[in-house]
């Protein structure tokens, strides 16, 4: 069993927690997640590691509530168990000899990138931030990325807080500005990195993806998380739970990926309003 030792609400939709898990913080890198339940009887479900404190021996994870084991896992409070925390789990991203990253975030993947973006930081990497909302209220960690970040620019999709727009049109605009990076790490919605890879395209800047497929066991046994990659002219089949998840986005077949990703979308939807039902009658 593992204690929820802190928990913050960051916007209506998206929850903040700490779990005490030491094993777990102590091995952790930027990139990587975790596979828990909520209870015995729970589903499996996959959230990457948005921080970690190895002396305190805490994992930080951030969660959007879609689906009834999210919503489940909400309704947990501080001093609650969940119980499991398996981890970490997948391959961590590779930051050695970078100087100079752009990190594209958009929604809760933000949740993903700032990691990754306070480990360039520490690296002494120079650091763009580009982070995406559809609106104002929906903005996240916004002072943990100005932290980190050498430069910080933020979008709502309706003008309502930063610039307007999505996240490409400023990477488009340092682009154009003659700005060249080791590499562009992006991480979000799969449309929203789809559109970033081919803004990259044209520059030759290599772009990574952090994919997040369906995903059981996490260990490549289910075969659930596979995903299509396009290498040299063949089609290959890779598996976001242990050779990811960050991928060339070059590679990586966006719209097969989009296609699998809302296969359950009706059934998450049934079990959602079933788990919300049962925390009103509890109520």
């Amino acid at each position: 069993m593992y204690k929820i030792v802190d928990k913050v609400s960051l916007n209506p939709t998206v929850t903040m927690m700490q779990i005490e898990a030491p094993l777990v913080a102590a091995k952790a890198e930027p990139g990587q997640f975790i596979i828990l339940r909520v209870d015995e009887k729970g589903e499996r479900i996959p959230l990457t590691v948005a921080g970690y404190d190895r002396e305190k021996g805490n994992v930080k994870i951030i969660f959007q509530i879609v689906g009834a084991t999210t919503e489940k896992l909400n309704h947990k409070n501080v001093g609650d168990y969940i119980q499991d925390f398996v981890g970490p789990l997948g391959v961590a991203t590779h930051l050695d000899g970078l100087k100079k990253v752009c990190i594209v975030g958009g929604g809760v993947g933000c949740a993903i990138a700032l990691p990754i973006a306070q480990k360039l930081h520490e690296l002494g990497a120079n650091v763009t931030s580009i982070i995406g909302f559809r609106t104002k209220d929906l903005l996240i960690l916004e002072d943990d990325f100005r932290a980190c970040s050498d430069e910080l620019i933020v979008m709502t999709d309706d003008g309502s807080y930063g610039r307007e727009g999505n996240v490409t049109v400023p990477l488009k605009e340092l682009f154009e500005n003659g700005e060249t990076y080791d590499q562009v790490i992006t991480i979000g919605p799969l449309i929203m990195m789809k559109f970033v890879v081919a803004a990259c395209q044209p520059t030759g800047i290599p772009c990574t993806v952090s994919m997040n497929p369906i995903m059981i066991d996490g260990t490549g046994m289910c075969g659930g998380c596979r995903l299509t990659l396009n290498q040299d002219g063949k089609k290959v089949t890779k598996f976001a739970c242990v050779d990811g998840p960050d991928f060339n986005g070059y590679e990586v077949d966006f719209d097969e990926a989009m296609s699998r990703g809302t296969m359950y979308v009706p059934f998450e939807r049934h079990a959602y309003e079933e788990a919300c039902n049962l925390f009103k009658e509890v109520n």
